[in-house]
This record gives C-alpha cells, structure tokens and sequence, in this order.
C-alpha cells in the first residue's frame, strides 16, 4: 500500500509503506525534536568519493523519525530517555559535487537562496555574513536537551570528517524560556506555538487541550511537508522535506522602544501598555492571542484554539500583526481558507547569542542588545515557492495583505517584514472603533544569510 500523502499520518498503527517511511524518514521533520543546544554546521566538498563516504558515516550516528517518536513515547512514560539529534540537509551545489543527478526538482532550491534575496526583498547577498556568502553544500545539525550530550555528539560527528570535506561555518543555537517554561525568542514573545500537525496523535492532543469549541485545527496532510527523495533506491517509500534557514538578528532595543513609543502614542497605561506589544505580534508575551482575550492570560498550554471570525474589523488584533499575517487562519480574504492553510510551513526555529539581561524582565530598552542576537528561523517544506516563499512574498511583505472590509493596506509584518513600511493604524480601545494611524516602526529584524537545502532520506545517506 502507498504512502498516503492526503491525510495527517497515525504513527502508531502504521504499517506497511508508511512504516517504512517513518525507518527511512530522518527525525525533526514530522514532529520537532528536542534541540535547546543546537550546533549548525554548514559544509563544503571537496572530492566527491571522501563526501559520499562521510556522509554514509554520519548516517550511522542518526536515528530514524520512528525511533524520535518512540523515544518520546518512553520519556512521557518515564520509561525512558532521548538520544540527541543528527540531522543532514545538501544544496543543490552538494548534490552536484556528489555527481548526482536525480536531484529534487523545486525550482528555489535548486537556484540556492542567494537567488531569492531580490525577490524576498533581503540584503544583498554581498552584506551578507559568512559563510552564506560562501557556496554551502551541506548543513549538519546536533541537537539535545543539554549542552553535554550535544558536545558529544558534535565531537563524534567532526571526528569523521576527512580532509576534503570542509567546516564553512557554525551556529550555535541557545534555546530561552519564559517563566512559564514555554520556548521564547528574544523580544520575549512565546515562539513555535501555532504549528501545522501532521500525526493525528499530536492532533487528538492538541484538542485535549481546547475547551471544546475548536475554532483551528492544526491538522495538516503530509504532502504538505513531505516530498518523494528523487536519488533514494525507493522513492514510493524514501521521503525527504525541504529546509530553509535563515539567520535573523533581532535588535531588542530598537522593538522594545517601538513598543514603548505606541503605547504612548496611543495614550496606553499601566498594564494596558502591554497591549502595545501584542498588537505588534498578535500575542501577548506570554502567548495569549490578542483576538480572544484584551490582557495577558497565562494559559496552559498557550492557546492555539483561536480564529479571527470575531474580529472582522481588526479591532481586537490589527490586520498587520505578525501572527496575523503569517498564519491568517481563513481571514486573508485572497483565497478560501483550505487553499490558505497549504501555505504554511513546520517552523522548527532557535534562538542564538548571550545575552546579560532577562529578556522576561520589566526592563527599560536601553539595557537590552542591539545585535549579535537572534533567531535562526527553520523550517521543512514540500515546496518553497508556495510555502516559505509565498509567506514571506505575498503575505509578511505585502502591504496589501490581509484583504480589509475598508480596503486598505494594512501594512508590512511588524516583526519579520523587509522593505518600505507604510504607517499602520490601530484600536486604541480593544474590540472598538476609532482606529488611529501612527507612525510605522523601525525596522528590527534583518537577514545575515540564508540556505536552502533538502533533508533526503536514511536510505539515500546509507546508500552512498
């Protein structure tokens, strides 16, 4: 029996050619694994025959997406502990000096992410840091819950490398927390939350966790993460995903005297300054959607279970906000909403750099970082050009977008949007008239490189 790429996949009872999948299918990409520390290596070959043999090595130090499931299964159980994550991604430069040509076909992947920069409104390549300005092959990923297992790990991994294959350049990936323990970036703002789901065991629980109303279903169908591997032995069975990463770094001090400066603007005080936040991102710090509730709530888990039915004129949550734009849950007024939810991307993302202050204090901006902080954004697709790129193109730096009743632009995502920023407008009341146009805010987040790569199946790794 087939893969049945059309539905949310039940792990538990596959059998068949699904099992087979998940053997063959490397981990992070159904489900994100566990990577507080995270060390991203980005590699270049050098002879083809010394690259093939490491990367059959580094095979041997990867487990199966069965094997992270299973893991986590015995850890919620107590019965058991992970082990940490190794995960190999090649460009489409990586595949050719390997001499491979049953590459895969999408057409951004294929031109690397230097290509898109124009297009996606990025800096100029030339600005970019190394190595993106390098031409990467590969990207080697080892992650775990501590910083130990991880430098093991790594240290295992590098003690295979042969001469001719050639370490451009690393990140190194720190996760933060709240005080709730949820996973934060560094403007504060609880991260990852909305994600599609592709297990229908992650899908059950996730409705565990609503109060039975059920206004999003995160259930997405496996053909929107996963993708045939062209150069494995079985393609029918062998799955792989496309892996965009980008660097971002997030100057704090510049968002968070944004915040400040709109929530004076609109004449917002005491604990009700906090809004001003959220109407940047859509949420609260502490994750509570601003559509459904006018003040911090501290729910756990954040809630997901949310749509923007009830505000229809942007009232409660501005059209712009980041979340908003990104993941518009059915109000984006452009397409109908099933078309809508095949846009969107398993983000698996990771915060990076040191920083002194508490990034969940009340603190003035002064005292938080201007650079050499930020995210490194991740995430698996079936097919970047009506993923990763639509996202970034036609929602977060279309100012047009969301569609309003009004039909006027709403302006460019607050928090990721790269270009021209017209100036937004804003409820000063939550959930009422009286919308108030301000200044746009400056732009805070800015691009130091990107890559695209596909992760390929085991048996493809085993295989060379």
């Amino acid at each position: 029996m087939a893969v049945d790429l059309s539905t949310p996949l039940s792990w538990k009872t596959a059998d068949g050619d699904a099992a087979t999948m998940l053997d063959e299918l490397q981990p992070n990409i159904l489900k994100a694994h566990v990577r507080d520390h995270l060390s991203v290596l980005f590699l270049g070959f050098g002879d083809a025959g010394e690259a093939k043999t490491f990367l059959g090595a580094v095979a041997g130090l990867m487990k199966s997406a069965r094997t992270h499931l299973e893991e986590v299964e015995a850890f919620k159980s107590g019965s058991g502990g992970g082990t940490p994550y190794v995960g190999v991604g090649l460009t489409a430069s990586g595949y050719a000096k390997l001499g491979i040509t049953a590459v895969p076909g999408n057409g951004p992947f294929q031109q690397g992410a230097k290509q898109s920069a124009g297009t996606l409104r990025d800096p100029d390549p030339a600005t970019w840091e190394q190595p993106y300005q390098a031409t990467i092959d590969a990207v080697v990923l080892v992650g775990d819950a501590s910083t130990a297992t991880t430098r093991t790990k790594r240290a295992e991994l590098l003690a295979l490398l042969p001469p001719s294959v050639t370490v451009l350049g690393e990140e190194t990936g720190r996760g933060l927390t709240n005080d709730n323990g949820d996973g934060i970036e560094h403007f504060g703002y609880v991260d990852g939350r909305s994600q599609p789901l592709f297990l229908t065991e992650d899908v059950e629980l996730e409705r565990d966790t609503t109060d039975g109303i059920n206004e999003w279903d995160p259930a997405a169908p496996l053909s929107q993460v996963l993708v045939p591997d062209p150069a494995a032995p079985d393609p029918g069975v062998h799955f792989g995903s496309y892996f965009v990463f980008r660097k971002l770094e997030q100057n704090v001090q510049l968002f968070k005297q944004a915040e400040q400066d709109l929530a004076e603007e609109l004449g917002l005080k005491g604990e009700d300054a906090e809004r001003a936040g959220a109407m940047l991102v859509g949420r609260f710090e502490d994750g509570t959607p601003l559509v459904s509730q006018s003040a911090a709530g501290a729910h756990s888990p954040v809630e997901n279970d949310f749509s923007y039915d009830s505000d229809k004129l942007g009232q409660k949550c501005p059209f712009h906000a980041h979340i908003r734009k990104t993941n518009p849950r059915g109000s984006g007024g452009f397409e109908a909403p099933e078309a809508e939810r095949r846009h969107l991307m398993a983000r698996r993302g990771q915060t990076y750099g040191r920083r002194l202050d508490d990034p969940s204090a009340d603190l003035p901006p002064v005292v938080r970082p201007t650079k050499d902080v930020g995210l490194l954004f991740m995430a698996f697709n079936s097919d970047l050009v009506d993923q990763f790129e639509f996202t970034q193109l036609n929602w977060a730096n279309n100012a047009g977008f969301p569609s309003t009743p009004d039909g006027s632009a709403p302006g460019l995502d607050p928090v990721i949007g790269q270009g021209a920023r017209p100036d937004p407008s804003y409820s000063r009341d939550w959930g009422r008239n009286g919308a108030q146009v301000v200044d746009a805010i400056p732009q805070a987040v800015t691009v130091k490189g990107a890559e695209y790569f596909f992760m390929p199946s085991l048996a493809f790794l085993r295989g060379l």
